[in-house]
């Protein structure tokens, strides 16, 4: 065989090669992390935080492996060195103290602890860790992080709203750290605004931070003039919504308003805080987006990830207290990021 005809046929078979490993990264099924340990944390029996929650989310989720969906992967824990990226030293020293101590609140804000609150917290932090790690190597293209306790009003030194640790902004500056990613969009559907996450970026630059939530409601917080300061000016976007306000307010501002930010934004990481007690009939909300509405949502947020961040998505459970409708939205949420 002479040289030329060896470069052609060799030049073909890593076409052919290159073809199939990207067709293989197509099919890459979404990766949902979770860990058991998470169901140690126990506020009162009467509390609406409670481990049923991720229970039936777990429900719903080996539901959609058994079909062949998705894939469940065990996480590791967060480290102090994790946790620092975001909280204060002292901070972490104060969640550690009072646990051990066995108090069964923390004295920062209205967040209930148990025992099994600390090793619950570590992992709910490293699960979204570990999310972001195998989404930014290429392990796997979406991400979704089965957690609790939720993360999303816990800022550098506080935690409250049923939050010890923030673990999508833990996340988010894992990505920057570890993995150079300079520009991440967290867009967040919860029904509360996302104080600490607005707290922790109001001024860093590396995010865009999209909030819509029902105003007035906990923790008043989010009005619109709340839009960042120094490198981070106009990347702080609240949208507050009245009591009442579903699909043509919520899944509006996303397409018109979240759209046209990212596009001048450009992420390289898309995150959702997936805070699922916007669903009407939640009970410590009054929006009332659909499981379709979420669907949507999910939808939008693809296709941003698509057009700017290579499909890259993590996605991070935070409220949602309907024991009823909390699967539903989940699975609704989990079968469009695996479409």
């Amino acid at each position: 065989m002479n040289r030329r005809r060896f470069l052609q046929q060799a030049s073909c078979a890593l076409l052919t090669m290159t073809g199939g490993a990207a067709a293989r990264a197509q099919r890459v099924k979404p990766h949902v992390y979770s860990d058991p340990v998470m169901l140690g944390h126990e506020p009162p029996a009467d509390h609406p935080e409670s481990p049923k929650r991720l229970e039936t989310v777990m429900g719903a989720i080996r539901r959609l492996e058994r079909d062949g969906a998705l894939s469940v992967a065990t996480p590791k824990p967060a480290t102090d060195d994790d946790l620092l990226l975001v909280h204060t030293a002292d901070y972490v020293k104060t969640v550690r103290a009072e646990i051990a101590a066995g108090r069964r609140t923390l004295s920062t804000g209205d967040t209930d602890l148990s025992p099994g609150s600390l090793a619950a917290a570590l992992a709910a932090a490293g699960t979204v860790v570990s999310a972001v790690d195998a989404v930014m190597t290429g392990a796997a293209r979406t991400a979704f992080c089965a957690v609790r306790p939720p993360g999303h009003h816990a800022s550098q030194s506080r935690g409250m709203g049923f939050c010890l640790f923030n673990n999508i902004a833990i996340g988010a500056r894992r990505a920057r750290r570890r993995h150079a990613v300079d520009r991440i969009l967290i867009a967040d559907w919860d029904v509360h605004h996302g104080n600490g996450t607005q707290n922790v970026f109001y001024s860093d630059g590396s995010v865009l931070f999209f909030d819509i939530h029902q105003h007035p409601w906990y923790p008043g917080t989010g009005s619109p003039d709340e839009s960042g300061d120094g490198q981070a000016r106009g990347l702080i976007v609240n949208n507050p919504f009245p009591a009442g306000s579903g699909r043509r307010e919520i899944v509006g501002v996303f397409r018109e308003r979240l759209v046209r930010l990212a596009d001048a934004f450009k992420p390289q990481l898309v995150m959702i805080s997936a805070g699922f007690d916007s669903r009407a009939g939640d009970p410590l909300g009054r929006l009332t987006l659909t499981d379709q509405d979420f669907a949507d949502l999910t939808d939008i947020v693809i296709g941003i990830a698509r057009q700017h961040a290579g499909g890259r998505i993590v996605s991070v459970l935070e409220g949602g207290y309907s024991i009823e409708g909390l699967p539903r939205a989940v699975t609704s949420h989990l079968t469009r990021l695996a479409s």
